[in-house]
């Protein structure tokens, strides 16, 4: 497993940008050159930076916190704004896949304009709802849409939702 002091060795990490630059020269690379590449998560749609060293690829965001504090983030890192190659240290927030889940862009798919809420064709009524801690909670069935949404934006506020989540943001 990669160290601080390892990634301290080859690689230089600025907070205020988020970009990392080589230290050392060598395997193709230069000295002061900027590190990494974004790579597109075909599944996703979604991209982010990566960055060889001593070998093995790297999520650039997580080398971040190993630079910062010493450490790896026990499980997710999240980018505040939803740009995943967006790795200024601000940006970025170490969280649970539950907590990850409450800062999502709105689903392509979604034809409301709001997530968590639909039309039902056959109720002819738009429905409410929302999904945390892999739960989904009915918020109610609403004749008029601006109800339906009044009751999910409650409900993310309720559940800890960033004020972020379903936006409309660039992948």
């Amino acid at each position: 497993m990669l160290t601080q002091d390892q990634l301290k060795e080859v690689l230089h990490y600025c907070p205020e940008t988020g970009v990392f630059t080589w230290l050392v020269s060598g395997h193709g690379r230069r000295a002061g050159a900027k590190a990494g590449r974004a790579n597109l998560n075909t599944k996703t749609g979604k991209a982010y930076r990566m960055v060889k060293v001593h070998r093995r690829e790297y999520l650039e965001h997580r080398l971040a916190f190993l630079y910062m504090t010493g450490e790896f983030p026990e499980y997710q890192v999240d980018h505040e704004d939803g740009n995943g190659c967006r790795n200024v240290w601000s940006n970025l927030r170490a969280v649970t896949h539950a907590e990850n889940m409450k800062n999502i862009r709105i689903p392509a798919n979604n034809k409301s304009g709001t997530a968590g809420v639909s039309w039902h064709k056959n109720k002819k009524a738009w429905v409410a709802y929302i999904t945390s801690e892999g739960k989904t909670k009915h918020l109610g069935i609403f004749h008029n849409k601006e109800d339906a949404i009044a009751a999910r934006k409650a409900a993310e506020v309720l559940y800890g939702f960033h004020a972020n989540h379903g936006t409309e943001r660039p992948l």
